[in-house]
Parts: structure tokens; C-alpha cells; sequence
């Protein structure tokens, strides 16, 4: 019986032990199935949120109004704080996009790649299209404070000594970014541990830049 419960509690710490080595962990949101849960919500309530969700003073199209309410879900943040809709409009149809070094299309993509071109359309920036690269560029200027972050930020990442400089995500709203791992491009949580662990600093674009 000894014998029997020593196995039984090697085999549990194993399991247990095995997790920590996750490489990386996917955005595990289900937004689309809880946009329609919303929907469903407010018409049993007798749309008592149509003035947050629905509110189109700005005379916005359908599609602009879907992603305001699609991303205020998947970023738990009010509908108001989306406001950039050239950059949801940008990304959005490349979610779930496979990941694919140094390439940038639908058939795969590395996340550099995808930024640089990003920033060209949204922000009217030239960047390089690697890490180390826009870490260095004089467009950018690099911050190492996690609390200053804010919408359209570059977030940089160490994965080993010989790359000080090894990946780059956006940063979005309430500590999601959005970045390429090997499950694709998607929107995951800054504050996992897999990140934090190797975050390595920020950039923002400089204040020359915007000027010109």
C-alpha cells in the first residue's frame, strides 16, 4: 500500500512540475462567443446598454462599431477607449495569423515584420522590421517603466543572452498586447509571467517624429 501511494505521489508532483514549462501561453479569450452572449444579455434586459454600445455620434460604419465593441470586450475596457480605429481595423484580420520568421503574410508571419508595417499604416513611422533594430531607431523613444505604458507603445523582450533584444509586441489597453508567438499573432496578457520574466523595455514614438 506504501509502494502504491509513493507512485501515486511522484506521478501528481510530476504533472504539477510539468506546467511550469509552458512556452507560451495563448490568449484564451473567447471574444466572438461572448460578443453574442452580450448581445443575447441585452436584449433580455431590454437593451438597457444601447447608449455605451450603440452610441454612434461619430457616425461610424458597422464594421468600425463591431471592432470598438469586439475589442472593448477582449481588453475589458469601456467602448470609449477605443478610439484608434485604423489600428483595429489594421490588425484584426490577421488574428490567429500562424507565426512564420522574418516573412509577413497570411500564410504566417513574425511579429517584426507585422509592427513595422503596422506602424508605416497607422502611425506614418519608418522603423526597421527587427527588434534590435527599433529598439535603436531615433524614432523611438525607450522607457523601461511598466506603468506608463499606453495604446500604440512597442514592448520589447530578451529570450536569451545573444539576443538583448529578441521580440517585440504592441501594447494595447488594461495590460493586453498584442504579439506573435507560436500559436500565431494574438492578444495576450502582459502580466503573465512568461512575459514579465522577460520584458526588457518600451518604446513610444518620439515626440520630433510626430511633428513631421
Amino acid at each position: 500500500m506504501k509502494q502504491l501511494f509513493v507512485v501515486l505521489f511522484i506521478i501528481i508532483c510530476f504533472g504539477c512540475s510539468s506546467k511550469k514549462y509552458i512556452a507560451q501561453i495563448p490568449f484564451k479569450y473567447d471574444y466572438s462567443l461572448d460578443l453574442l452572449k452580450k448581445q443575447a444579455e441585452m436584449e433580455e434586459t431590454g437593451l438597457k446598454n444601447k447608449t455605451i454600445v450603440n452610441d454612434n455620434s461619430e457616425n461610424l460604419s458597422d464594421e468600425v462599431l463591431y471592432l470598438k465593441e469586439k475589442y472593448s470586450i477582449v481588453l475589458a475596457v469601456m467602448p470609449s477607449k477605443i478610439r484608434n480605429y485604423k489600428l483595429y481595423s489594421y490588425f484584426d484580420p490577421w488574428i490567429n495569423t500562424p507565426y512564420k520568421e522574418k516573412s509577413f503574410s497570411k500564410t504566417g508571419i513574425d511579429c517584426s515584420y507585422f509592427l513595422q508595417s503596422l506602424y508605416s499604416d497607422v502611425y506614418k513611422v519608418t522603423l526597421p522590421k527587427d527588434p534590435a533594430g527599433m529598439w535603436k531607431s531615433k524614432s523611438i523613444q525607450v522607457f523601461t517603466g511598466r506603468t506608463f505604458l499606453t495604446e500604440g507603445d512597442l514592448v520589447f523582450f530578451r529570450y536569451d543572452k545573444d539576443h538583448p533584444i529578441s521580440d517585440v509586441a504592441l501594447y494595447l489597453h488594461n495590460d493586453r498586447i498584442l504579439a506573435c508567438t507560436d500559436k500565431g499573432l494574438g492578444i495576450y496578457n502582459f502580466n503573465d509571467e512568461y512575459f514579465q520574466l522577460r520584458y526588457i523595455g518600451a518604446g513610444r514614438i518620439n515626440e520630433d517624429t510626430r511633428k513631421k
